[in-house]
């Protein structure tokens, strides 16, 4: 391989054509569809592989079945989201997705196949037909695996690991760049023409979800700060069945897949329940199946339900879920034999940066993808393994727009910019910001999670205010002082939108009348 086409360096800046935070499938992807006569610098707070995209089991969904069509594939979209779907990008979504499979493909993502090697495809909830494409039950770490190997192929493609984006760089005419901290604490401007986020979701403001440590909010954040346009951030997934543990934290997924080959939703007592609340049963939108859950566990006094897929057969399951099986090996659980303790965590966020059909934002130069961006494809409730193909379809349709920009633009000169001091004397211990962090997490499970009312939203509001006054007053230049300063401040983009809406719909439920 060539070596890599250098960045120019000058002082504290590190100059680029474009600049991509994320390394997720919206990241990686957005990179490798960009001109290799321009230089791309890929940006990741740890490591590559550390990113929600990693972790996804079931799937990628794709109409690549002879049995399945666009049409289907759409209405099944919407009406998960509860028709709140910008219905233009929805239909390029489903259309573009054939395509997009064909490039991974192409990059060598290994899906599972049949023994005449034709793709095979599973069935999640909310789906009318079969049309999720899987590698086993990693699906995510197998694209990135791929992605990520293509990266370190190309020339033009800097990933730096371990550089934390803290803000956008404004000047009077518009966005500069990035400002950073690596891991040595150095402080660094990324200036480039374009720069995309694709930062992922937010997951880590709950104290229970999926999401890895890394999923504090950060790109939404910093777009609302530098005024990019923010939409429907009340509309929260929480999955329906990540495995039950007491102790609060990262969650272990028990992909929808499982259900999309048969696993049966039971309560404490081992009754089947899912058919008293949807005619889908097991396999109804995920808000519904979280709600369902929810309104057991209070039923019945327990703090979770059961899944069962031990009719299935031991050799189906161990071929079929490896890691889910491992998993709960680990945790003492044979899940051929035995029932699965899950219970719902926070998983997703349907809003984000508002963005149109080529992740565009209201800032020029600005453009966001993946879970932190809104393009409307959701509605307000996302369908089952949508996820990862928003993050092609839109990836590579920002690179599309971008490759276009780039032709206009003649080479910024790069400028050094100041910056607030390194290491105040008044900065917070970071156990004191642990201790407000965890009671972030603590209000937002409380207030603002499955089920909602106007009483515990604002009092979700009037207590992150109190934090956010807090963290104002002890300004400091460091890591976890700018992951928490993100964090409440998506806390508080959620429960602003929460309180607006007062309806329910989708993943924003609300049902006031329990207050009285």
């Amino acid at each position: 391989m060539k070596d890599k086409v250098q960045t120019e360096k000058l002082g504290n800046v590190v100059r680029s054509d474009v600049i991509v935070i994320g390394t997720g499938i919206a990241g990686l992807y957005t990179a490798l569809n960009i001109n290799d006569n321009y230089r791309v610098t890929v940006l990741t707070k740890t490591a590559l592989e550390m990113n929600n995209s990693n972790l996804a089991q079931g799937g990628i969904a794709a109409c690549v079945s002879p049995t399945d069509d666009f049409e289907a594939h759409y209405e099944d979209t919407m009406k998960a989201g509860a028709y709140h779907n910008h219905r233009e990008h929805t239909r390029l979504l489903i259309e573009e997705a054939p395509v997009n499979i064909e490039k991974l493909l192409q990059y060598g993502v290994d899906f599972d196949r049949d023994e005449e090697g034709k793709l095979l495809v599973t069935r999640e909830g909310g789906h009318s037909k079969r049309r999720v494409l899987h590698a086993k039950d990693a699906t995510g770490r197998e694209i990135i695996r791929g992605l990520g190997e293509e990266i370190h192929r190309r020339r033009n493609i800097q990933v730096q690991e371990y550089v934390w984006a803290t803000r956008l760089t404004m000047s009077p005419k518009g966005l500069i760049g990035i400002a950073a901290i690596n891991k040595d604490e150095e402080q660094i401007i990324y200036q480039a023409h374009c720069i995309v986020f694709a930062t992922g979701g937010v997951g880590q403001i709950y104290k229970n979800t999926t999401n890895p440590s890394v999923a504090t909010g950060d790109g939404i954040a910093m777009a609302y700060e530098a005024g990019a346009e923010i939409q429907d951030m009340e509309f929260i997934q929480f999955h329906p069945t990540a495995m039950y543990t007491d102790t609060p934290g990262q969650k272990f997924l028990i992909s929808e897949a499982v259900r999309g080959e048969g696993a049966i939703l039971r309560n404490i007592h081992g009754e089947a329940f899912m058919e008293k609340y949807h005619e889908l049963k097991d396999l109804a939108p995920r808000d519904i199946v979280a709600r369902s859950i929810f309104a057991e566990m209070i039923k019945t006094d327990q703090p979770h339900v059961y899944l069962d897929i031990t009719h299935k057969g031991e050799e189906f399951i161990r071929h079929r879920f490896p890691t889910i099986y491992s998993h709960c090996l680990k945790e003492g659980i044979d899940m051929t034999k035995e029932w699965i303790p899950v219970a719902p965590a926070e998983h997703y966020i349907m809003g984000g940066i508002l963005t149109d059909k080529y992740g565009r934002t209201n800032i020029e130069g600005l453009y966001a993808c993946g879970e932190c961006a809104c393009t409307g494809v959701h509605g307000a409730n996302r369908l089952a393994s949508n996820s990862l193909l928003e993050g092609l379809v839109f990836g590579k349709r920002v690179a599309e727009d971008i490759n276009e920009k780039l032709k206009q633009y003649k080479p910024k000169e790069a400028v050094s910019i100041g910056w607030m001091g390194k290491g105040e004397e008044k900065a917070k211990a970071k156990e004191e910001l642990s201790v407000l962090k965890n009671r972030l997490k603590d209000t937002m499970d409380r207030h603002v999670s499955i089920i909602r009312t106007e009483k515990g939203l604002k009092q979700a509001q009037k207590e992150v205010n109190k934090m956010k006054e807090v963290l104002e007053e002890n300004r400091e230049n460091s890591i976890p002082y700018y992951e928490l300063k993100n964090m409440i401040t998506v806390a508080l983009l959620i429960i602003e939108d929460a309180l607006k809406r007062k309806e329910s719909l989708g993943g924003h439920y609300r049902q006031d009348e329990m207050e009285g």
